[in-house]
């Protein structure tokens, strides 16, 4: 009988832990980090000082490409008349230029990715400390930024995105 009392006392006291955590309410949240990356001004901005940057470079690799086009139009054009000496060497020529604008595409396009990446990686950084800054002041429990799916009424990227906006850049 003293077992039974035991299990009976251990059931009642669970009972009321279960009840007591299931009356907390948990808040959850959710922040599309691809809508912030498009639409925050300081994404935007980010993304205006990279094209300035690198606008220059993307202009003098696209003539530089056409030269190069150009340049290989006219081998193929003039390929059967010229004599053999002077083809080869033309023909080498143009496999250099080609291998030069090649080697310069690659090292603008690594160039811009690790650029892209410093700028992506400062505005995520505001990001998420705007988002740490509303979580705790609306005392969320939980903020997610992936998520296969989110209730609307759970998405707090508007206010991200207008807390960004309206934050002075530092």
């Amino acid at each position: 009988m003293n077992y039974f009392l035991r299990q009976c006392a251990v059931l009642v006291v669970s009972s009321f832990c279960l009840i007591s955590l299931q009356a907390e309410e948990i808040k959850l949240g959710f922040v599309s980090t691809d809508r912030v990356l498009k639409e925050a001004s300081t994404a935007k901005a980010a993304q205006a000082k990279l094209e300035q940057e690198f606008s220059k470079r993307e202009k003098e690799l696209t003539d530089l490409g056409a030269s190069v086009k150009s340049m290989a139009e006219k081998f193929e054009r003039d390929a059967p008349t010229l004599p053999e000496a002077q083809r080869l060497t033309r023909q080498k020529q143009l496999l250099d230029q080609d291998r030069d604008f090649q080697r310069k595409r690659r090292e603008f396009q690594e160039d811009l990715n690790a650029r892209k990446n410093e700028e992506l990686q400062q505005v995520i950084a505001r990001a998420n400390k705007v988002i740490k800054e509303i979580a705790i002041a609306e005392k969320y429990d939980f903020i997610f930024q992936d998520a296969v799916y989110v209730n609307p009424k759970h998405d707090m990227t508007d206010k991200v995105i207008k807390s960004l906006n309206g934050a002075p850049a530092k």
